[in-house]
């Protein structure tokens, strides 16, 4: 069986300024956004619809960081330099997934139905780049920065 990085260790392998467990706990964005966003998405489950979104609310004034509390999100997420990240209600994001700053996984439908990206594992989005309505990308890809991305991108594709 495969052993699993812990989320730490998989931080620590993508950021060269990371120096420990205790500096990427207390002061990195992505890691105190997605402690706010477990703890929203169990109010979300539970149909406490308005506290999960409230929590959020405080998550994104706090970090920047603005992420649904339905959205789908695996293992070893790491949002870089955070500022400006939108990840929207009906995302659905693979395991060891890398986003930069100013990132969106947005929707384009108004209707009640999945209308956001879904991004394999091993994914890397560089900063900036939008990927815009219910488009796949998958694993092992990597978008360059500042794309808009509309189709999905086969599995190991380099976006420059």
């Amino acid at each position: 069986m495969e052993k699993r990085e812990k989320y730490y260790q998989s931080i620590k392998r993508r950021d060269p300024a990371a120096r420990n467990s205790w500096q990427i706990f207390w002061l990195y964005p992505s890691v105190i956004c997605l402690r706010w966003y477990k703890v929203a998405k169990f109010f979300y489950k539970i149909h406490w619809k308005f506290l999960a979104e409230t929590i959020m609310h405080i998550a994104r004034k706090k970090t920047g960081i603005e992420i649904h509390p339905a959205a789908k999100i695996g293992r070893n997420l790491f949002i870089d330099h955070g500022m400006g990240v939108v990840i929207g209600e009906t995302t659905i994001i693979g395991d060891n997934v890398t986003l930069y700053q100013g990132v969106t996984l947005g929707g384009t439908s108004f209707k009640k139905a999945p209308r956001h990206p879904i991004v394999g594992d091993n994914v890397i989005i560089g900063a900036g780049t939008k990927i815009i309505g219910r488009v796949t990308i998958g694993s092992n890809a990597k978008i360059g920065p500042n794309k808009v991305i509309r189709e999905d991108v086969p599995e190991g594709a380099v976006i420059k």
